[in-house]
């Protein structure tokens, strides 16, 4: 399922072809055009505002509220739902993106503040092949039940391992620390994690 929303989302345009107002939904072809209608048809409301960034190794534009979330923004904006939103509060670690290279979370951060910004969702790790292995070995130790919160193991479990390819399971404990489960599979996370490094570190 993963795998089909990276590819759906591969066909997104990276550059915006199209404004919308978010409020009546027309639609303009170009910013400076959406803004003197916010300002004419919506002078209450905050106008949308163009975020740049480097997201799963490829450039995308997003037509953002001020306020929005980059949870949000990634849901709403490109169909990505991988990133997903739970506590909306930023403590169970569903929404983790890793972000210049750090695992963050997105529920709180906004999207205005990703200008420029690298960012990586679980969608962007399932459509690489180098981590074809921390995928599998997540199935192979069955460490989700319902699977809402799996997204976000898997994420921080990427950023971990970019940083130390060789963890020990109190290392992988301690990185999954802001990851929360409601179905409790914690033990198999540490485990699937370290048969992951263990096959990536022969190549297999």
């Amino acid at each position: 399922m993963v795998l089909l929303l990276a590819q759906e989302y591969a066909a997104v345009p990276s550059i915006l072809t199209e404004y919308r107002c978010g409020i009546c939904g027309r639609i303009f072809a170009g910013l400076p055009e959406l803004e003197e209608h916010y300002a004419a048809r919506h002078p209450e409301a905050a106008q949308p505002v163009v975020v740049a960034l480097n997201l799963n190794g490829k450039p995308r534009e997003l037509l953002v509220e001020p306020h929005w979330t980059l949870q949000r923004a990634l849901q709403f904006s490109l169909g990505l739902t991988g990133t997903k939103h739970m506590c909306d509060r930023g403590v169970c670690g569903s929404c983790t993106v890793i972000m210049d290279g750090r695992a963050v979370l997105a529920c709180t951060t906004l999207a205005c503040e990703c200008e420029g910004k690298t960012v990586q969702t679980v969608e962007g790790i399932a459509a690489d092949p180098a981590w074809k292995p921390l995928i599998d070995a997540y199935c192979r130790w069955d460490a989700m039940q319902c699977g809402y919160c799996t997204p976000g193991f898997l994420v921080s479990a990427k950023a971990l391992m970019d940083k130390n390819p060789n963890p020990t399971e109190d290392e992988c404990r301690r990185a999954l620390a802001g990851n929360i489960c409601i179905c409790g599979t914690y033990p198999r996370h540490a485990a699937a994690i370290l048969e992951a490094a263990l096959k990536m570190r022969k190549g297999a």
